[in-house]
């Protein structure tokens, strides 16, 4: 039985207050709370095992390597990679998408075509922009709809022979709209364009099968996933990832160096130059293995619960208006209340002990879209409660009240 109650002991930071009342978390899309497990494993690290990886015959950097390297297969098993070698450890999702990017540049031509969509988060947007400025690649855009879905008869429209590269996230971060994935990455392997999808969002509530999918890249970070922060992944298929050229030199990413010439290491290594985020890394494993034992049948479940009470209990307020309506979402409602500015609603939240994220969520073009200069977002986790969300709502009238 899913016990949020017992959850949420997990959990040391939901017990502290925020000027002087109860903390209630709704900024979980921005980042998740991190339970004790996790922190345990970060201060087990520095405590007893602090060492340099992959380079050293010593006891130390040898239980650093096993342990980081143990992480990476937990990573590859949770997203059903073919490969350990396919999972690219990098430091988020933002790091993930330009390392693409970059390897791209010497794949595309004048005139080559990448289509991301109108709901992208805009480290899924400038990355294209600028490998459309180096290569003179042109930048088409699958636009959305008013219930924040994305229009896919304009998508399929949109495809056509120039097609290299399509990128879409899984899961909307400014409305959490569930992207059809499965239906965009069909039709573009089917002009044989290659396929990343942004996945930040998603798999704090969805546990994607990369294989099923068939996707060709597929990006995530672990601070979303109840790990720390600096941490992500990069899946790649590994005929993409052979074809693309190192991201960074230095060390770790070689074969041999001399003078003359450089040889480049094997996968993963090829893309992991420098000292990595040994903890972060090791933290990242421990967080799946946390999200894995809670069950994401049951976080989604929790979570759907969560988002219908929510949406019913807002929606009470006079004058409130929900952007993001789509059939699929995952907890996230995104809000405004009559003309009041979503940050004043906020900073007035904030003193009650509510943390909402407020602004454009760098999601600006969805802003755009709606003519709003943002909105208030209270995005759920498997950790928050019905009572929590009440109190949202008092809170909600309360600064209605006060600024209007």
């Amino acid at each position: 039985m899913f016990n949020v109650d017992k959850i949420r002991e997990d959990f040391p930071i939901l017990k502290r207050t925020v000027h002087g009342k109860p903390l209630v978390y709704f900024d979980n899309a921005a980042t998740s709370q991190t339970p004790q497990i996790v922190i345990d494993t970060i201060v087990d690290y520095y405590s007893n095992y602090n060492s340099n990886i992959h380079r050293g015959v010593h006891t130390l950097s040898q239980e650093a390597t096993d342990k980081y390297e143990e992480a990476r297969i937990k990573v590859q098993k949770h997203f059903n990679a073919k490969e350990a070698y396919e999972i690219i450890l990098t430091s988020g999702t933002t790091h993930s998408i330009n390392m693409v990017a970059s390897g791209f540049a010497s794949l595309l031509n004048k005139g080559d075509e990448i289509i991301v969509s109108a709901l992208e988060h805009h480290s899924n947007i400038v990355p294209w922009q600028m490998l459309c400025e180096k290569t003179g690649a042109i930048l088409k855009v699958i636009p959305m709809t008013d219930e924040g879905s994305l229009d896919m008869e304009t998508y399929h429209k949109l495809l056509n022979d120039n097609t290299k590269l399509v990128f879409s996230n899984h899961v909307s971060n400014a409305l959490g709209t569930v992207n059809p994935i499965e239906e965009i990455i069909e039709a573009a392997h089917k002009i044989g364009a290659a396929v990343l999808i942004d996945g930040a969002q998603a798999t704090p509530h969805i546990k994607p099968d990369v294989q099923a999918l068939n996707v060709d890249f597929y990006v995530a970070s672990a601070h979303k996933l109840c790990g720390p922060t600096g941490v992500g992944m990069l899946y790649g298929k590994q005929e993409w990832l052979e074809k693309l050229p190192p991201y960074q030199g230095g060390g770790e990413m070689i074969a041999t160096v001399s003078f003359e010439k450089t040889t480049y290491a094997g996968l993963p290594h090829k893309f992991e130059a420098g000292t990595p985020n040994i903890c972060g890394g090791i933290a990242f494993g421990a967080a799946i293995d946390y999200m894995n034992s809670v069950g994401f049948d049951a976080i989604a479940k929790y979570e759907n619960e969560l988002l219908e009470y929510g949406t019913s209990e807002l929606l009470k307020i006079d004058g409130l208006k929900i952007y993001g309506t789509s059939a699929e979402k995952t907890a996230v409602i995104s809000f405004n209340v009559d003309a009041i500015h979503p940050y004043d609603i906020g900073a007035i939240l904030d003193k009650l002990g509510i943390a909402v994220r407020t602004g454009h969520h760098c999601a600006q073009p969805i802003m755009d879209y709606y003519k709003i200069p943002g909105t208030i977002r209270a995005s759920f986790s498997f950790y928050n409660t019905k009572e929590e969300i009440d109190i949202l709502v008092e809170g909600v009238k309360r600064a209605k009240m006060m600024l209007s």
